[in-house]
């Protein structure tokens, strides 16, 4: 696994949109004060062509434009770090125009985003053997004042931290919004991380999994492997594709086993395990060690007696690893920054998430 060149002191940040860019409201005015944030941090700033482009369908630009975007800032050496302008919709679709050749033998760098942008994200690690950053995007850090998770992410990107701990609080209901675009997380909820623990099945009889929250345990829980995974509306697009190289991701690091990290946008939490039942399938959980699944965007919802709980553990429990739910990854925010290929060391001691992340 190759690990980038952290972002130094007055570093340049490039910036590129191959997803959405920041065209419209909230996120043009948060990325224009992302940009005054970043600048009085000391950097300087790389903007690329699409960044406020609006013209391609679920993405800022032709496919065309945003592969040859990605692939130019990526390997160029006029900026040291990247960060996706934003998600979207068809990210997918670039695919065909990014030249992963060429990123495989230029320099690494750090590339940070989430949603969309697991298809960069996840690819880097599968395709290149590259860490990256599953973390906020660039119009987050246009919030006045930043969340804990913001300076969790730059100190990640500033190679000044490697071990990120859950938050205390998280956003039901955002108030960011076109007449209010540098609002802050509105965070009102308690966490309250959800566990499915190994247990063994009785006499090969089915049974449900047992769900509880983790402030019940006595315990502490732990796992260790190397991280990998992202928003699975995404991941179960590129299932089957010519990109899809997990099988021999996890065999070559098959010793030091994977922890999936899981989190959905649009997809109902019959969706949910539905992609679940085909990455199994796919054999994409081979060598687990563990999941961290975060807070579903349909968060609290059931349909016909399946809950966002049973729609993973159901699948997942026959692998007798811990599945740790309600983590602060992904799209309710905050976010803990996560690094896609790096070898973490986790625990979970009642509400409280740690993961330790080691560039190994």
């Amino acid at each position: 696994m190759k690990y980038p060149e952290f972002l130094p002191e007055n570093g340049t940040i490039g910036f590129v949109a191959p997803s959405f860019g920041c065209s419209i409201e909230p996120y043009h005015t948060a990325f224009l004060n992302a940009q005054k944030k970043f600048t009085g941090l000391g950097h300087r700033l790389e903007l690329g062509p699409n960044c406020y482009a609006s013209e391609g369908i679920g993405i800022s630009s032709t496919p065309e434009a945003c592969g040859a975007e990605l692939t130019e800032y990526y390997c160029s050496d006029k900026n040291d770090i990247l960060i996706s302008c934003g998600g979207g919709e068809l990210m997918c679709e670039i695919l065909d125009k990014v030249d992963f050749d060429r990123i495989r033998v230029t320099k690494p760098k750090w590339y940070m985003g989430f949603s969309d942008n697991t298809n960069m994200t996840f690819l880097l690690a599968t395709l290149c053997d590259t860490a990256s950053i599953y973390g906020p995007c660039a119009a987050a850090f246009g919030m006045e004042p930043w969340h804990e998770s913001l300076w969790d992410a730059y100190h990640l990107l500033r190679g000044e931290k490697s071990s990120i701990e859950g938050y205390a609080l998280w956003e039901k209901e955002g108030k960011k919004d076109e007449e209010h675009p540098l609002e802050p997380y509105n965070v009102t909820e308690e966490k309250k991380l959800m566990v499915c623990l190994p247990e063994k099945q009785k006499n090969n009889v089915q049974y449900k999994p047992l769900v509880q929250p983790a402030e019940e345990l006595q315990e502490e829980i732990t796992m260790q492997g190397r991280l990998l995974g992202g928003c699975m509306d995404c991941l179960v697009n590129l299932l089957g594709t010519e990109f899809d190289k997990v099988q021999e991701f996890t065999e070559e690091y098959q010793d030091d086993g994977i922890i999936w990290f899981l989190e959905s946008c649009d997809l109902n939490v019959m969706s949910i395990r539905r992609a679940v039942w085909q990455m199994k399938h796919a054999g994409w959980f081979s060598h687990v060690k563990g999941f961290l699944i975060g807070r579903p965007a349909v968060f609290g919802q059931e349909m016909m007696g399946l809950d966002q709980y049973h729609a993973v553990t159901d699948l997942l429990a026959g692998y007798q690893v811990p599945v740790i739910m309600d983590a602060d990854i992904g799209h309710i925010p905050p976010m803990m920054p996560l690094v896609c290929g790096s070898y973490a060391d986790i625990s979970v001691s009642g509400n409280a998430l740690k993961v330790n992340m080691q560039w190994k």
